[in-house]
């Protein structure tokens, strides 16, 4: 017979309550037990005294009976200073999905477009400015010529009314 120390779930819907138990591992989750060593409420503050409670006696008793934690259990023991819990080392798990790295190579796209697209507007708007500086020089220099034409009929008038 293999024992463990896991958790057994009680409480109402939406509302879970632990009881820290130690059962075969063949039974099933809610079903028979052993002994009952412990209580855990995750509703309650993770620095309350009461969210994890623990038979210390009793657990070193099954410990040293061959009962072997699960994880959630182990970092309970591993609190309370009774076993060690090693940390575990998943390199892959801070990584995105395949669905986020399409999305984020997808956006990049647009942005390399919509770079491209403002880089050719401020290319038009420069070539647009730089003829706009071209043009009003003509247009002032053939406003000039019109006034200077003007200025000489005016003289001209001038002259032929005092003849």
């Amino acid at each position: 017979m293999s024992l463990k120390i896991r958790l057994a779930r009680g409480g109402a819907k939406k509302r879970p309550y632990y009881r820290i138990v130690v059962a075969d591992s063949r039974s099933p989750r809610d079903g028979k037990f052993i002994e009952k060593v412990g209580t855990y409420n995750p509703l309650l503050p993770k620095d309350s005294d009461q969210r994890v409670s623990l038979v210390t006696e009793r657990v070193t008793y099954w410990l040293g009976q061959g009962a072997q934690p699960t994880d959630r259990v182990l970092r309970f023991l591993d609190a309370e200073g009774l076993m060690k819990r090693e940390a575990r080392n998943n390199p892959n798990k801070a990584k995105p999905g395949q669905k986020a790295l399409d999305r984020i190579e997808e956006k990049k796209e647009k942005e390399e477009a919509a770079a491209a697209a403002a880089a050719e507007a401020a290319e038009a708007e420069a070539a647009a400015a730089a003829e706009a500086e071209e043009a009003p020089a003509e247009e002032a220099a053939a406003e000039e010529a019109p006034a200077e034409e003007a200025a000489a009929e005016e003289a001209a008038e001038e002259e032929a009314k005092s003849e």
